[in-house]
């Protein structure tokens, strides 16, 4: 059955963050993707120089009034990324509470670029792994069913070179049972700024959790190692082109997303997930 995303994000001429980084690895997935960009920049902002247009609330509102006049306004995700004002961000809002009225059964999918997002929406801070998961369980009550943290300050247990990733995802099945699952990840620190990974990230996570509804461990795996074969490729590029001794530049530091598309239609897994608590409740 098709499966068909509206993505809601930046667009850049050249380079892949916003949609650049998530339609094409969406489609090589098989999911049809209508994509709306909130800015259209020559380049994104980590370059000396950009310029471009910035998509306001009201033209969000006359692109989709255009698809809703043809009937076509049917999706099954909702994928949301960079945005500059509050009133873009509530047309958004308005978008998907009209599309979940087509198809209540609409999955919203949301990058938070801010490290302390989840900290910001709950208004706990995240010192500890069960701070962490008191916060994704606050996420939770908010609506979300998977809740995954990609970025923490917690120490990893493999050392000084591997960051923390934590995930939560609560599920109902149709027999009425419920299924909770928690899971961590050590991955690999890469010393370099990387633009669009997140975009990347909520990409592959919305297309892994479609292939795996109720196992987080088995889509957060697909999902890092697509992560981490992309950014592999894209440091060895960039330090190959850069010369010895050199700091890549901003231009060669852009993802190698083309080159990786064996390895987002087909991952081998690089990075193990740890289940931490997996649980199910049979509904009488």
């Amino acid at each position: 059955m098709e499966c068909r995303v509206l993505s809601i994000q930046s667009h850049v001429v050249r380079g892949y963050v916003g949609n650049k980084s998530a339609t094409f690895p969406l489609q090589v997935l098989g999911f049809e993707v209508d994509s709306i960009n909130s800015v259209q920049f020559s380049n994104h902002t980590g370059y000396a120089h950009w310029k471009g247009q910035v998509l306001t609330a009201e033209e969000l509102q006359v692109l989709y009034e255009g698809i809703k006049l043809n009937q076509v306004n049917r999706y099954d995700y909702i994928l949301t990324g960079y945005s500059r004002d509050n009133s873009f961000l509530e047309m958004v809002v308005d978008i998907i509470l009209e599309l979940k009225k087509t198809n209540p059964s609409l999955v919203i999918c949301t990058v938070m670029v801010e490290k302390g997002a989840s900290q910001l929406l709950t208004g706990r801070k995240i010192k500890t792994e069960e701070d962490a998961f008191e916060v994704m369980e606050l996420l939770h009550k908010m609506g979300p069913g998977t809740v995954v943290l990609t970025s923490t300050d917690l120490p990893s247990k493999q050392g000084g070179k591997f960051l923390v990733a934590l995930g939560s995802q609560k599920t109902v099945k149709p027999d009425g049972s419920k299924t909770s699952q928690k899971i961590c990840m050590d991955i690999p620190k890469v010393d370099a700024v990387f633009v669009g990974t997140g975009d990347l990230f909520a990409a592959m996570l919305l297309a892994w959790t479609h292939h795996h509804p109720t196992d987080l461990k088995a889509a957060c795996e697909k999902t890092v190692s697509v992560m981490h074969h992309v950014i592999k490729r894209t440091i060895n590029y960039a330090n190959d082109v850069a010369g010895p001794g050199k700091k890549p530049s901003p231009a060669q530091l852009e993802l190698r997303m083309v080159q990786s598309k064996a390895d987002i239609e087909n991952p081998a897994i690089a990075v193990a997930v740890r289940v931490l608590d997996s649980v199910i409740i049979i509904s009488n």
